[in-house]
């Protein structure tokens, strides 16, 4: 392992838990999922909330995929109450694609998890960092409609390269930007990646990302590779986007994949953050819990976690059972 994020998830002394779920500590901030996603401050307290009460080993900003889609102009519904979505379609022809501006880090709602990453860079400083930005295939599917960029990759793949080529130098300055915001790395999701083909996978997604990960990745800053949505067959043709860790959600064979890699890469997730978490019962959390730690006991290359974002409204007494059941096992 090379980068420092690495280095320090294999150092500890029993297993990580990592779970992502900003929004789960809102209750805790007393705010909401608007108030967090417009201002640095809010999302900040709301972070450190969890971390005081958890002592969270990792401070995670917002998991917003809208933020990076409103920079190109994309019309975004919020709510108090969920996370925010992008409305429509703003490019449906290679016209509109051409016109598309060429955006910069700190633009619309970019700024407020920028600030928001350096505000828990100077709060806590032996407590790593991560930033939370959208993947390249998954943003071009923010802004062309994700049904439609899976058709596009088949009809039209010359467009589809053209839309991949603006994410991905929007998404290398913007991980830049984490960086220089002296964040540890950055959690990139690719989730609509999940739902291409293996073979398109590596043709749409991998070589952006890695392109991503050559220019960004240091020893002091690493890319954490998550895709809620891959399963088993996508697992080799995604390890060749190059990062040194990767998360999965309840759709890979996580046993599978930790054989493959064979503790040549981190491999993270992936409690199903919605059917476990948000919906299940306290001693549901402890038992998906403890056999997902049973079952990986051997592997010292995996951190358990939820399998993508916590939704809002997760009750804290899961949360609470999930670290209790962790830091006992």
């Amino acid at each position: 392992m090379h980068t420092e994020f690495a280095k320090y998830i294999m150092q500890q002394s029993g297993r990580m838990p990592m779970p992502i779920g900003v929004y789960a500590g809102l209750e805790m901030a007393k705010t909401t999922v608007r108030q967090a996603i417009s201002d640095a401050n809010i999302q900040a307290e709301a972070v450190l909330a969890l971390h005081e009460y958890f002592q969270t080993p990792v401070l995670l900003t917002a998991m917003d995929l809208s933020a990076e889609a409103e920079t190109f102009g994309c019309e975004i519904r919020m709510s108090d109450e969920e996370i925010p979505t992008v409305i429509g379609r703003l490019v449906t022809n290679r016209a509109q694609a051409e016109s598309l501006p060429d955006p910069q880090p700190g633009d619309k709602r970019t700024h407020v998890h920028l600030d928001a990453a350096r505000k828990l860079v100077s709060s806590h400083k032996n407590v790593p960092v991560l930033g939370g930005l959208i993947g390249p295939f998954s943003l071009a599917g923010r802004l062309f409609g994700v049904s439609e960029a899976l058709e596009l990759t088949i009809n039209d793949p010359d467009l589809m390269i053209f839309l991949l080529e603006k994410a991905t130098r929007f998404l290398t300055e913007y991980s830049r930007a984490f960086r220089e915001a002296g964040a540890s790395g950055v959690i990139m999701a690719e989730p609509a990646a999940g739902l291409l083909s293996p073979r398109a996978l590596a043709k749409f997604s991998s070589v952006y990302v890695k392109r991503i990960v050559d220019a960004v990745q240091t020893e002091n800053f690493a890319v954490v590779y998550h895709n809620c949505g891959a399963k088993i067959a996508h697992l080799p043709k995604i390890l060749e986007a190059g990062p040194e860790i990767f998360h999965f959600g309840a759709p890979m064979d996580l046993l599978a994949a930790l054989e493959q890699v064979d503790g040549k890469v981190i491999l993270a997730g992936n409690l199903d953050p919605t059917a476990v978490f948000y919906s299940g019962t306290a001693e549901e959390v402890h038992n998906q819990t403890t056999q997902l730690l049973k079952s990986t006991k051997q592997y010292r290359n995996y951190v358990i976690s939820s399998g993508c974002d916590l939704p809002p409204g997760t009750p804290l007494i899961n949360l609470e059972t999930f670290y209790e059941t962790v830091r006992k096992e």
